[in-house]
Formats: structure tokens, sequence, C-alpha cells
């Protein structure tokens, strides 16, 4: 795609703070922030998610739409996790400093984090990165489709995907008790300027926040994020 842009107007940015571009938050060691043309708008067709992680935090599974990701690892280490639709297969690639992995458009993979303080910058070829959540379509799709669908008893199918109550982004979830993540957080994951849409799941926008979150309210927002008025894109 071709973007013509006004390189005279006043109105074109060539710098932004991705640290303020805050798209999710688990805890002080995994969150996301997310740069765009919606933030940066004289980006061409390219975007990016600025990811970081604890050892053992998943960037849950997904898939992207719009656009191919080229996963970068800056620090630490992860695995990174496609599954080929051509194959069939599920392949796992650890990665460290200096070393990427390519993942073609629409295909559903995940990353982990081995060790701590991973930092991960992910590239889209997109303006944009728009992303369907494995957490969305496993609470959003209706309990009775998923049943007659696969032969599921529905009650046991309602009650073990019931804990799934908001978009994960990083799992596992702050509340998880299955003991293999430590040093959890009490507060609860801090989406930024992300509203699902309902009833039906829908393709999303990784949007940030811009500095207020919704309803104004400021409680765990990142430090550098406040102050600075709200925007929508």
């Amino acid at each position: 795609m071709t973007l013509y842009l006004d390189y005279k107007s006043p109105s074109i940015q060539y710098f932004d703070d991705v640290n303020r571009n805050r798209l999710f938050t688990k805890d002080g060691q995994n969150y996301i922030n997310v740069l765009s043309t919606q933030t940066l708008n004289s980006l061409d067709n390219v975007s990016l998610l600025d990811i970081f992680l604890s050892q053992g935090n998943v960037v849950e599974p997904h898939y992207h739409q719009n656009a191919a990701e080229l996963v970068y690892c800056v620090s630490g280490a992860a695995n990174v996790s496609l599954i080929n639709p051509f194959t069939n297969e599920v392949s796992t690639y650890h990665i460290m400093p200096g070393q990427v992995t390519n993942i073609p458009q629409g295909w559903w993979h995940w990353e982990m984090a081995t060790a701590d303080n991973t930092h991960l910058i992910a590239i889209f070829n997109a303006p944009i990165p728009e992303v369907i959540l494995g957490s969305d379509i496993l609470r959003l799709t209706p309990s009775d489709v998923m049943a007659h669908t696969y032969c599921l008893n529905e009650g046991q199918w309602r009650e073990t995907v019931s804990p799934i109550q908001t978009s994960t982004f990083i799992g596992p979830p702050v509340n998880c008790h299955q003991g293999h993540i430590q040093g959890q957080m009490q507060q609860q994951p801090q989406v930024y300027g992300y509203q699902l849409p309902y009833p039906q799941p829908q393709h999303q926008m990784m949007q940030p926040e811009m500095m207020q979150p919704p309803y104004g309210q400021t409680q765990g927002m990142h430090p550098s994020a406040q102050g600075y008025p709200q925007q929508y894109w």
C-alpha cells in the first residue's frame, strides 16, 4: 500500500515515544507498547509492538489477519511457536538477542519468555497491526455452538472457559494458581484504549490509550503516560 503524505504539513510527525503508547499491562515486568500510524503519522507500511516479559509469561496464541510479523529478540530469550497451516506442523524457535523469527500473515502463533527481562520487538508490514486473540475466540463463541460442533459436554466446556473473562494478551492471568509463575502481582491487568466489540468477536485494532484510561481513570497507568490528553485512533 502506498501512502501519500504532505511532508510540508505541520501536522506530520517524525518522533514518538513508544513508552507512552501502552497497549496492555499485566504487571511491572510484563507489558506491551505499540507504535503505528495512529501515533506516528509519517510511518509508511510498518508498525511494531514493544514487548517485555518475565520467565514463563506468554503472549497468548493469536493471529494477525492483516500483517506478517517479524519477532526480534533484544534481550533475554523466548520460544516463538507457530502452526504452519499448509503442513499442520507446530514449530518452535528459541531466539536470543540478535535473532529473529518470521511469522507469515494469518498464522496462529505465540511467544513464551524463557528468561527474565526478555524484550521482544514485533515488526509488522501494516500501518496498524490487527489481532484476533485466542482468549476472545474461547470466551465469545457461544458454549452451545462449541459443544454441538465438537461433541462436547456444554456444562463442562462452559466451566472450563469461565475463568477467561477478558482479553488475556499476556498469560497466565495474575489470578492463576497453577504455581509455575513466580512473583505475580496483586493488581489486575490493565488494557489501555482497548474495547472489545460485542456481541460477536470481530477483528481488533491494537490501540494504545494515549495517556488516560477510559472514563478518566488513572489507576495502574504507566507513570510516563500521566498528564497527557486522551486521544483515539
